[in-house]
């Protein structure tokens, strides 16, 4: 019998992310098309034996979030429950706080998943390779590479290259230690919960810290490319009566796009858009209820619900990642600030913003119920 945990978080303040999480929890953020978390709990659904998914956050309960556990428990036919922290307590303070609820049943192990972590999730592999090291108190911890510079934005691990047994471990290094990092998903045994229980008792702080919420857009250019696999129906065809599709995208069926229009790569669509004559979208997300008015060009940006860009208007960002045509780029975790200057990322409207006809947004965040009445570059629109 095995467990699955997601760690999940709370509101968040100062964040790039703030402007959309004013109308929905981050971990109910559509990536290509569902929810964020929906593709973790898919990926813990297909391994054999897994009896139940427990969601641990300090969201307080809200009809969103009840409402996807209710939907999602029906799709995957898994029981699925939310344990609410009183404060946030870190994966291990997490984890530990709710761990007889974990044990419950006497689960055999168990997977924790940090909700923002964007990955192929290969759970059956952590699991065949727990089982053929033999040891059934060890602990398995998925890492990948990254380059010197981003390494120090992560935890890095020191491993034996031939067993891969972890031999050092630094959260966030000040100096370069290892090109392998932390990618927030781990394999337990119960046993796990003594060593935690040492350190959360003499400490009250976390033994194990998960990675940083990556790009939105780079999210869903991963889950959009793994669709092609598992879930070919959920990318849009090119047709002759339909607009150009350039790579993958998700078009919602609700969705009124205009036949003239370029949609991709990576550009997720969501319910009741309306994609005007002549309109360019690349590397974007497109919230439900937005409308892209004849013309406009969208890149490397998200448009948050109900949101309106004028004609010939133009909304840009900068890719947050270094390589867009490599699906396994690795992200460079910038704060939102630099030099007292607003760090070029990728733009973000909140929710019922109205950008007017013939304008530039380039690298801006604007918050939500803003009706904007020019051009902005590199500024957040209070």
């Amino acid at each position: 019998m095995l467990k699955a945990v997601i760690l999940i978080g709370g509101p968040q303040k100062g964040t790039r992310f703030r402007p959309l999480s004013f109308e929905v929890p981050k971990p109910l953020f559509p990536v290509a098309g569902v929810p964020m978390i929906q593709h973790h709990i898919e990926a813990c659904t297909k391994v054999p034996s897994m009896k139940e998914i427990v969601l641990v956050g300090f969201y307080q309960p809200n009809e969103a979030l009840s409402r996807f556990l209710v939907s999602a428990q029906q799709e995957f036919k898994i029981p699925i429950r939310y344990l609410q922290e009183y404060a946030a307590l870190g994966t291990g303070g997490g984890i530990y706080h709710f761990r007889d609820q974990i044990l419950s049943g006497s689960p055999e192990a168990f997977f924790v998943l940090n909700a923002d972590v964007c990955s192929e999730f290969p759970l059956p592999e952590m699991l065949a390779f727990q089982q053929q090291r033999g040891d059934p108190h060890s602990f398995v911890m998925l890492g990948t590479t990254a380059n010197r510079k981003q390494s120090l934005n992560y935890g890095c691990i020191v491993a034996n290259m031939e067993t891969c047994e972890v031999l050092h471990y630094v959260e966030k290094p000040s100096t370069f230690v290892s090109e392998i990092i932390n990618c927030g998903i781990y394999l337990f045994t119960p046993a796990i919960f003594q060593h935690i229980g040492e350190v959360f008792q003499r400490t009250q702080q976390e033994l194990l810290l998960g990675a940083c919420l990556g790009s939105a857009i780079y999210a869903s250019r991963l889950y959009l490319s793994q669709y092609s696999q598992c879930h070919p129906e959920r990318l849009a065809p090119n047709s002759p009566e339909g607009p150009t599709i350039r790579g993958n995208v998700y078009l919602h069926p609700t969705a009124s796009i205009d036949r003239s229009a370029v949609l991709g790569p990576n550009v997720s669509i969501g319910k009741g858009v309306m994609v005007g004559a002549g309109v360019r979208v690349r590397e974007s997300i497109i919230l439900h209820g937005a409308s892209l008015q004849d013309h406009t060009c969208v890149l490397n940006s998200i448009v948050g619900w109900d949101s309106t860009i004028g004609r010939w208007a133009r909304v840009e960002g900068t890719p947050s990642d270094p390589n867009p045509n490599d699906p396994y780029a690795k992200i460079d975790s910038e704060t939102l600030f630099r030099d007292g200057r607003l760090t070029p990322s990728i733009t973000i409207l909140g929710c019922n913003v109205t950008i007017p006809a013939e304008v530039v947004i380039l690298n801006s965040i604007v918050l939500p119920h803003k009706e904007l009445s020019r051009s902005f570059k590199n500024q957040i629109i209070l």
